[in-house]
């Protein structure tokens, strides 16, 4: 098995990424001035102070673009500048130019603004009813939903609110602009997309695609935090390099990117859920609210993609889903981890908990009884095409003994007063493709050199996934080489052009798969000079395995190197372009259905906790997965895909506690008041196995997506808590209300220390604008 390439030289420091590039003589440093309010008109805006600070080149305003003061992806409602409205704390109105980083940033507090200041709108509720709405609603329906209410014996309806995610990557948003000869610029960024970067510079400095070349050697981290919003910080550096006629370089500081930067979407959604008497769901109807923040950005396709997950991992044969995406004057959130699918989860798993409180039934009956199976049509009208949900809820739970582990809890809460233990299971489905079909693409291209060697590049971005090493895999294997011959190259728009993002947990079936057909196309062309140097028939099997040339089945003395100089040699090319569409995907905006995933990823999760009650404090004992990778490429980066997601679901259901004050300002605004999972509060149990025999026929070599679905898991550990709070107070309502936090747990068990102490009421729950 391949090692992770870039293992060695991250545990070394010697990676690099952008700020780690030689630096030329002429550096010059960009910072932003944001708005310091979250709503208000500009009345005036004052630059003479910055422009006579010491060092600065330049001061830049929305005027002084030489192209589109515009950036929005999907809509176009988000200038790169502020002009006369400010949207948020932060929206940037200059940006300003300087010899050193600590220069831009003291002339960018002279900068003097005068604003009449407007009434923040922060609560999703608030503005879908004010008519703040992103784009146009969505509704998704299956059956009769109107008409299936008389037919339930049980029903069921409450409120959930999911408060948002710091997506914490280890480098922040970056970029550095040189400028080139004929105008040209040469961008180096830390973007999941960049051609979307490429597009934007262009089109904000009046250019040309072919005029902005983009390249990204890796990243530090993007968990979805730099599909899209990297985008606006590579332009701040082509328009400071364009203008100062310098090279410019935009690093933000944590602080500061955790003011300007959106985050996971907080929602806000009201159920009603039908089942009939032995507690099978009948109908199923969710309102989701979703926080979108001061500007579209990628949130209509995360609301999407909440209403294709609306109903989990369950058979809901009448459904009606319906979602806005509001406008508030927060950053505008984005894309992260899941991209609106675990909102969705998060709303149907609420409603089977509290159906299963009114029956007084275990809620993972409820579950197992209304498990997905083959044949069953998703609200979006996929059809269900095979049992791997359910094959990963009867191998987990055999392995953990899911009734004995009921059992062993309820013993142990009958005997102990303070300590309580909960588990739940949460099992997830995740559809992978892009929902917008037209991303579902990729390309690549191979070079195979005259000594062996071989060069890859895709469109894909290595953020510490692992691509790199799965396209070296993937590449070796067709070819017949050994991995150590094959070098990925960084990603560049001028060797591959129009690339997708590196998001939707596609970017090894969409990179690898069309590296593999322009590796496959090249192994052709060398097939065909081995049959004509060994002298074989035109229909002899040629086979290239660890470097050696077998014609049908036995050995020719014909190795890869003499094969390479021998294609070389009869003018046969030795590159190839290779290209992968998904097929067979289609979805139907207007009718809202269609066959919009490739296939579906995912698995069963049990977790386990203890609980502190009188304190509040809580531990995370176990979780044990069995998990649908299809066949690993490898097992170890597919592993620390399936942790690290899991840990960042924990985090964002317990301790990740996104907070604005009541003017807009983000009060969990660094790492000291913004509490991530640390290796203590991960699980001391950690077990994760993968489903045998499961290989995805569209995957390279049978793979399947692993970069999202995991991070589902953790919003299991929500209901355990739940379970050990019901235990220690069988009639406390605890709302279905994320993060659950030390302190919600607390009051949510205590509601008596409100009547008794100066406590916000919020602390029960997110704040619909958290």
């Amino acid at each position: 098995m391949l090692k992770n390439i870039d293992g060695a030289l991250h545990v070394r420091g010697e990676a690099e990424f952008v700020d780690d590039e030689l630096r030329p003589s002429n550096l010059a440093f960009g910072c932003v001035f944001g708005s310091p309010v979250a709503h208000a008109r500009v009345r005036s805006l004052d630059i003479s102070a910055a422009r006579r600070a010491p060092g600065v080149l330049a001061v830049i305003l929305a005027k002084d673009l030489p192209g589109t003061n515009e950036v929005g992806p999907i809509i176009h409602d988000e200038p790169l500048l502020a002009e006369d409205l400010v949207r948020y704390v932060g929206h940037p109105l200059a940006l300003v130019i300087a010899d050193t980083a600590a220069q831009a940033r003291e002339a960018a507090r002279r900068v003097r603004v005068e604003l009449d200041e407007l009434p923040p709108i922060l609560d999703p509720r608030a503005a879908f009813d004010s008519g703040e709405i992103i784009g146009a609603t969505r509704t998704f329906a299956i059956g009769r939903p109107d008409a299936a209410w008389p037919d339930c014996r049980h029903v069921v309806e409450g409120r959930c609110d999911i408060g948002g995610q710091e997506h914490v990557y280890l480098e922040t948003q970056r970029a550095r602009a040189t400028p080139l000869e004929n105008g040209r610029i040469r961008v180096l960024t830390s973007t999941q997309s960049p051609y979307a970067a490429q597009k934007h510079i262009a089109q904000v400095l009046g250019l040309h695609n072919n005029q902005i070349e983009v390249e990204v050697r890796r990243l530090g981290g993007g968990f979805g935090g730099k599909e899209d919003q990297a985008t606006h910080w590579a332009c701040f550096a082509a328009v400071g390099a364009r203008i100062a006629g310098v090279p410019v370089e935009v690093v933000l500081r944590r602080d500061e990117d955790f003011r300007h930067t959106g985050k996971r979407h907080p929602y806000s959604a009201d159920f009603r859920l039908g089942a009939d008497a032995d507690g099978r769901i009948v109908v199923f109807e969710a309102r989701h609210f979703q926080n979108a923040g001061a500007a579209a950005d990628l949130s209509p396709g995360v609301l999407e993609r909440t209403l294709y997950h609306g109903t989990g991992s369950y058979r809901v044969p009448n459904a009606k889903l319906f979602a806005a995406s509001c406008r508030t004057n927060l950053p505008p959130n984005t894309a992260f981890r899941g991209f609106g699918g675990p909102q969705g989860m998060f709303v149907i798993e609420s409603a089977l908990a509290s159906l299963a409180d009114s029956m007084r039934v275990p809620r993972e009956n409820l579950q197992a009884l209304n498990l997905i199976s083959p044949g069953d049509v998703f609200p979006y009208g996929q059809v269900v095409e095979d049992r791997r949900t359910r094959r990963t809820w009867d191998a987990v739970t055999k392995k953990v003994d899911l009734a004995g582990l009921r059992q062993r809890v309820d013993a142990f809460n009958a005997t102990h007063f303070a300590l309580k233990k909960g588990f739940a299971v949460m099992p997830v489905t995740f559809g992978i493709s892009f929902t917008t079909t037209f991303l579902n693409q990729a390309g690549a291209l191979v070079h195979v050199y005259t000594d062996g060697s071989v060069s890859v590049t895709t469109g894909g971005v290595e953020m510490g996934q692992g691509l790199t090493t799965n396209i070296a895999a993937i590449v070796s294997r067709a070819l017949g080489v050994q991995p150590e011959r094959i070098r990925v190259e960084n990603t560049n728009t001028t060797r591959v052009a129009n690339m997708s993002p590196s998001a939707a947990s596609s970017t090894t079936l969409l990179n690898g798969n069309a590296a593999l057909a322009a590796a496959l196309e090249i192994g052709e062309r060398l097939k065909l000079v081995a049959r004509r140097e060994t002298g074989s028939a035109a229909k002899a099997e040629v086979e290239i395995r660890d470097e050696e040339v077998r014609i049908d089945g036995r050995p020719t003395g014909l190795d890869w190197q003499a094969l390479v100089s021998a294609t070389y040699l009869s003018r046969t090319d030795l590159s190839a372009h290779g290209f992968f569409a998904t097929p067979d995907i289609h979805f139907d905006k207007r009718k809202e259905t269609g066959r919009p995933f490739a296939y579906h990823a995912g698995g069963t999760a049990v977790t386990e906790v203890t609980m502190d009650c009188v304190r509040g404090r809580y531990s995370i004992d176990a979780v044990h997965i069995v998990h649908d990778i299809g066949r690993p490429l490898n097992r170890v980066i597919d592993l620390g895909q399936v942790e690290g997601a899991l840990a960042q679901g924990l985090g964002w259901m317990t301790v990740e506690d996104l907070r604005y004050d009541d003017s807009g300002h983000l009060m969990s605004r660094n790492l000291a008041s913004y509490k991530v999972p640390d290796a203590f509060f991960m699980p001391d149990v950690l077990e994760v196995d993968f489903l045998e025999d499961a290989d995805e026929k569209l995957g390279p070599f049978g793979n399947k997506a692993v970069g999202e679905p995991p991070l589902m898991y953790g919003i299991g550990v929500f209901f355990a808590l739940r379970y050990a709070m019901k235990a220690f107070a069988p009639r406390a309502e605890i709302p279905f209300a994320a993060p659950l936090t030390p302190e919600r747990v607390l009051l949510g068990m205590h509601p008596e220390a409100l009547d008794s102490a100066e406590v916000d009421p919020e602390a029960l729950g997110p704040a619909a604008h958290s």
